[in-house]
């Protein structure tokens, strides 16, 4: 084959749907388009030319008149747990690719929990069998507290095992920002063990403000994904840290924070943090984009929270789009709608007009499920005379809760579910071990009859479930048990279930198979009367005891604002 041939093959490869760039040592690929040069600020028609996946030149075309899609680097999530997605990385990667996204950085933490080292490195394992830059973080609080039931611990020693994994590169969020504020030696030894590495240190640190946020990313940790408000992103830049614009499927925060990205360009990133397959099937941070720009932001400001600072952050070795990076950037259509026609990770066509090109094996499961069959009896609360119950508040879109205490509906001398006020039954079943199930009540779901459950749970991935009466609480609770894992429905004799057997999170299945069967279950779930955007994914975060207030562990109800549990029945106050 002689350049001519090379060149024509390559040109017919940009403009037909269906052929894909072919090219070997023999010949230097190109393509041409309009650079979207975000250091510049500026768009000119190019010709990029690549070889052996590395970018060779870039050369300003004087016509534009044959360019009319647009060139830029790839969109990198800032902070995602693979495990949110019920995907297994290497299926992650195949359906993200399609909006664009080139590289991830992305903590473990939620296998962790269940399997402790052995978990990170079947992650490992996983995304190294596919073309796509995934930026792993060693766990940083596993399990996340002392009050609840994990199924493994990530000690000091085993930390510094893993960051001395090359295929580890930071310490993932601080969950444990009391500990920071306090001097916990534990948690001041695992961030020294990634500074001493120069490693980067992600926070996690919700509603900390002022001195208290101060001293938080004093000690090194320089990001935080949890701000739900501008004020407290305000804090959090003020000392030092650079927020991460949170838009996943349960909280959702870009509307109350999209106003950072044109004030403080370089300091702000994206991130979905935990994003549902149903979501991921239509878009990912190009979504993010997409809503930037009609909220009025800056092109290039948009650009670069979605390309440039996760990549210049943490060192990243994705290209930007420049002489000697890697050839990993996207081919889009408008700079308003950000449709993407190709993404090109080192070189290689990965994704093309919504179809990805990655090839996956499925992974063999790995678990750890010890939990036996459950009796409507475990779910019983005997009720104390005259006692008041105190209630978990739930909000659309948010992972924080409110408290609230009131007379529960007793019959039969058990304080029961009251669908009139919204108020169900909530429970946290221990997986790793048999024992007695913790019970609460929670506002905020809307069922009017019905269960859900699921072994997604975070932080330690118990088994929580959410319900108008015992028997269908039971009966979720139980499918999801014969599962070893899963997601699951009840309705009388209508039982749903997704089956997650690997670690209780993930199916080995593509995005668009558990993507439809998840979506089957929400439907179900909201047929019972939720409106939550996410049934599942809010149920999954009321076991999440380090984010306040009131929230459920397999041992108890728990108050996040003093860390400590509480008791589900109170004495009503005094005349």
């Amino acid at each position: 084959m002689d350049s001519s041939e090379a060149v024509s093959l390559y040109t017919s490869s940009i403009h037909g749907q269906n052929s894909l760039p072919r090219y070997d040592d023999r010949m230097m690929p190109y393509i041409e388009g309009k650079l979207v040069d975000i250091r510049s600020r500026s768009v000119r028609a190019v010709r990029v030319s690549f070889e052996r996946g590395i970018i060779t030149s870039i050369e300003t075309l004087r016509d534009d008149s044959t360019c009319p899609h647009f060139l830029m680097p790839g969109f990198v999530d800032g902070h995602v747990h693979i495990e949110s997605s019920m995907l297994t990385p290497s299926q992650f990667a195949r359906a993200a690719v399609t909006h664009g996204t080139v590289a991830i950085v992305t903590d473990p933490h939620e296998i962790a929990n269940v399997l402790g080292v052995e978990g990170v490195k079947f992650m490992l394992d996983d995304a190294a069998t596919v073309p796509f830059k995934f930026w792993f973080g060693a766990p940083s609080c596993v399990p996340a507290t002392a009050f609840e039931t994990s199924g493994a611990t990530i000690d000091v020693a085993q930390t510094a095992s893993l960051l001395d994994d090359p295929r580890i590169h930071y310490l993932a969020e601080m969950m444990n920002f009391p500990g920071v504020l306090n001097h916990d030696a534990e948690v001041l030894a695992k961030i020294s063990l990634a500074r001493s590495r120069n490693m980067n240190v992600d926070g996690h640190a919700p509603g900390l403000r002022g001195d208290a946020a101060k001293a938080y990313f004093r000690s090194g940790i320089s990001t935080d994904h949890e701000c739900f408000t501008e004020a407290e992103a305000l804090d959090k830049l003020d000392a030092g840290a650079i927020v991460q614009i949170r838009e996943g499927s349960a909280a959702r925060n870009f509307d109350a924070l999209c106003g950072l990205i044109d004030r403080f360009p370089g300091r702000i990133m994206f991130c979905s943090d935990d994003k549902h397959p149903d979501e991921l099937l239509v878009s990912h941070i190009n979504g993010l984009c997409r809503r930037a720009i009609a909220a009025g932001c800056d092109l290039f400001h948009t650009l670069t929270a979605a390309c440039v600072t996760p990549v210049e952050h943490y060192g990243i070795p994705a290209g930007l789009l420049r002489v000697g990076d890697p050839a990993d950037f996207i081919e889009v259509g408008s700079l308003e709608n950000f449709d993407v026609l190709r993404t090109f990770i080192d070189g290689v066509c990965v994704a093309q007009r919504g179809q990805s090109n990655i090839e996956v094996t499925p992974a063999q499961a790995i678990n750890h499920f010890c939990c036996q069959i459950k009796t409507s009896e475990s779910f019983a609360v005997p009720h104390k005379p005259n006692a008041l119950i105190r209630v978990i508040v739930a909000h659309d879109g948010l992972l924080t809760t409110d408290a609230d205490t009131l007379a529960p509906k007793v019959i039969d001398g058990n304080a029961v579910a009251d669908t009139e006020r919204d108020v169900l039954k909530i429970a946290v079943v221990n997986r790793y071990t048999e024992a007695k199930s913790s019970i609460g009540f929670v506002r905020g779901f809307g069922f009017q009859r019905g269960a859900i459950a699921g072994s997604v749970a975070h932080d330690s991935h118990n088994i929580i479930c959410v319900g108008t009466n015992d028997e269908d609480l039971t009966n979720a609770v139980n499918a999801v048990i014969r599962s070893s894992g899963g997601l699951a429905t009840a309705l009388g004799d209508e039982i749903e279930c997704l089956p997650l057997p690997i670690a209780g999170l993930m199916s080995s299945e593509s995005c668009e198979v558990v993507g439809e069967a998840y979506k089957r279950l929400d439907r179900i779930a909201k047929s019972f009367g939720s409106t939550l955007g996410s049934p599942f994914m809010t149920l999954s975060f009321m076991a999440l005891l380090v984010i306040p207030s009131l929230k459920l562990s397999d041992m108890g109800l728990f108050d996040g604002t003093k860390f400590e549990f509480t008791d589900l029945m109170t004495e009503p106050p005094k005349r």
